[in-house]
């Protein structure tokens, strides 16, 4: 996991949908509920992240 990582949102997220991602570590993706940072944090390979995405994207 990196030191410091890069969390950003997607230009889709709204107020009621709300994770972060921070993808900026070659090995790992974390996510996260923006609205409760403190929960916890998934943390997916980067093939599983990007398979997941471009599924997301055909819905």
């Amino acid at each position: 996991m990196p030191e410091k990582p890069n969390w950003h949102t997607s230009s889709h997220t709204t107020q009621d949908t709300c994770v972060e991602v921070a993808d900026n570590d070659s090995g790992v993706v974390m996510v996260r509920d923006t609205k409760d940072r403190h929960s916890g944090v998934i943390c997916v390979e980067p093939a599983a992240w990007t398979a997941f995405v471009q599924y997301a994207k055909q819905q």
